[in-house]
């Protein structure tokens, strides 16, 4: 559902599902990322997985990084002006709205994250001026019909639109509904729209699954990391632009990107629709 967050009952009851004794990916991620959002639990649950797989540690520079190279590309390059960010996370500097609106003031872009505490910093944070707009919406990224049927209120679906999707899939552990989800997302948006995402991996460095599977000790923690082959499988049926499917530290790097010795276990593409 669209966001409502002025009402005050919906202010409480998202507060209500709030629980910071139990991780959960955004607050973690947000540690991981040098942030302050978080709580013991969450930074408890970060520390186990950087025992397992101390490459994850660097993680939150190079995702970023990645992540701003893109909103550069599509807003300036590409010419998108309309912005779907899937599974948005904790509002910090260069959202993705900060970053196309440097390029194009006029930008629209709608976050989307069913994260309650996400979404009460989302609305007090990521804010735009005009002529650009931001809006956020309350939904499942497992759900993409409540997903498209609130983007549809902000973005014009007869234009080009860049749809983001930042680590989400991996937090998706079923295989279908994850090619269900990029698939509805696909048809939904007309030629010359891209598709970008980063995903972790499971075949650029042995200690990942191995952390996957220590962060099952916490059920709201499961994550699927997934080979190069089958994240290529994704996004077969559009046209996936130079360098292609790669560590995302390779894709179109830039001066100034954090320098890392390790090859962050992450897979990255831009995809356009023909």
């Amino acid at each position: 559902m669209t966001d409502d967050w002025q009402r005050d009952e919906t202010r409480r009851e998202r507060a209500a599902r709030i629980d910071t004794t139990v991780p959960n990916f955004a607050r973690v991620g947000d540690y991981l990322r040098g942030g302050r959002n978080n709580f013991e639990a969450d930074r408890k649950a970060a520390h186990a997985l950087i025992a397992a797989a101390p490459v994850l540690g660097t993680i939150g520079p190079a995702t970023r990084a990645f992540h701003q190279r893109v909103v550069r590309y599509l807003a300036g390059q590409a010419g998108i002006g309309q912005f779907l960010d899937i599974g948005a996370g904790l509002a910090i500097t260069g959202n993705t709205h900060e970053i196309a609106q440097e390029i194009d003031p006029r930008c629209r872009v709608v976050y989307v994250d069913s994260d309650p505490m996400v979404l009460s910093h989302a609305r007090a944070l990521m804010r735009s001026a005009p002529p650009g707009a931001t809006s956020f919406i309350d939904a499942d990224a497992r759900d993409p019909g409540a997903i498209l049927a609130g983007a549809g209120q902000a973005l014009d679906f007869g234009q080009p639109v860049a749809v983001m999707l930042m680590s989400t899939l991996a937090f998706v552990e079923d295989a279908a509904a994850v090619a269900g989800l990029v698939s509805a997302l696909a048809r939904a948006v007309p030629s010359g729209s891209h598709l970008a995402l980063y995903h972790l991996a499971s075949d650029l460095d042995p200690a990942v699954p191995l952390a996957a599977r220590r962060l099952a000790q916490w059920p709201s923690l499961r994550v699927t990391p997934r080979s190069r082959d089958e994240i290529a499988g994704l996004v077969a049926a559009l046209e996936p632009l130079p360098p292609g499917l790669v560590p995302i530290c390779d894709w179109r790097p830039a001066p100034g990107d954090p320098e890392l010795d390790a090859v962050v276990p992450y897979y990255g593409v831009v995809a356009r629709k023909r």
